[in-house]
């Protein structure tokens, strides 16, 4: 009896603990999806800010290290150009904005063209001679923008507040320094040139044909260097102020418009019964005239009537 006492105890022992751990198991299993699902809700959380965060900071910052100018850098001269594509609520509204953040910075507009591109145009008859024709359009402006180079990174923060969805964004510098000092030795060396030509036509040129010949081979040297002159200067100022591209537009938007069924003509033809009450009309109209006409000719009726009597008597007899 004892060792039976014994035995089922250790039995009820047995399935206290296996009961308490199987308890456990399931609390750590229900504590571990909680967390996970958690994690998943933090990390969708965090994916969502990312992309938030993102979204906003490339509609509010476009600019970039290549359009600040570096004034300790004196060996590098860059020609800095921003091309860019976005789109914005109002093209129009938008358009002031950017002349007016131009103006403000010194700067200047080249072109603007401002246009309504229409997609497509679908008509829908309403009824019999009548057609709502619907124009769907897009509003779009391209506009070139000169500012100063210092004041480039600046112009393209303020113009960031228009947009409302960034297609692309390109800002360039090119290093124009060795062009630059290309076009300085070419002038002085064209101008050592010219100045050898110029002695040699003074003290030697005695023919008139090695005359001519000097004097157009150094007007060709005055040549290439008023263009290597200018062609400095276009640099300069391509230097000093930066070339600014913008496409801008805005949600496509749709017109209504009410108008003339041209192609169901039969539509205007009148009904039957108001064919008929037009032709009694025509007809009474027709009687009337007649009766108004004979009314009219009396006197020619009377006349008419008196020779009638005469005849009638006088051949009688």
């Amino acid at each position: 009896m004892k060792n039976i006492k014994t035995a089922i105890a250790i039995a009820l022992s047995i399935v206290l603990v296996a009961c308490g751990e199987a308890r456990q198991h399931e609390a750590s299993v229900s504590e571990a999806n909680d967390a996970k699902v958690s994690a998943d809700a933090g990390s969708a959380a965090f994916k969502e800010t990312l992309s938030e965060d993102e979204a906003s900071t490339i509609n509010s910052n476009i600019s970039s290290s290549a359009a600040v100018e570096n004034k300790k850098d004196t060996v590098h001269k860059f020609v800095r150009t921003a091309n860019l594509k976005f789109k914005v609520k109002s093209v129009i509204a938008s358009t002031y904005s950017i002349e007016n953040i131009t103006a403000q910075q010194a700067g200047f507009v080249t072109y603007t063209n401002l246009a309504s591109t229409i997609d497509y145009t679908t008509s829908t008859a309403i009824n019999a001679d009548s057609t709502l024709e619907t124009t769907f359009f897009t509003v779009v402006n391209n506009i070139i923008i000169r500012v100063p180079n210092t004041k480039l990174d600046t112009t393209l923060k303020l113009i960031a507040k228009n947009i409302d969805y960034l297609d692309y964004r390109i800002i360039q510098a090119e290093d124009v320094a060795l062009q630059l000092l290309s076009n300085n030795l070419t002038q002085h060396r064209v101008a050592k040139s010219e100045q050898r030509l110029t002695n040699a036509i003074d003290n030697r040129g005695k023919k008139l044909q090695e005359t001519t010949t000097a004097e157009e081979l150094l007007l060709n040297k005055q040549e290439q260097a008023d263009d290597a002159k200018v062609a400095n200067l276009t640099l300069k100022d391509k230097i000093n102020f930066s070339t600014i591209t913008l496409e801008i537009y805005q949600r496509q938007s749709i017109k209504r418009d009410v108008v003339c069924n041209y192609k169901n003509i039969n539509a205007y033809e009148p009904s039957l019964a108001s064919k008929i009450l037009d032709a009694v009309k025509y007809g009474w109209n027709s009687i009337v005239h007649i009766i108004l006409f004979l009314i009219e000719i009396w006197w020619l009726l009377l006349i008419a009537g008196f020779g009638f009597w005469a005849y009638r008597k006088y051949s009688s007899k």
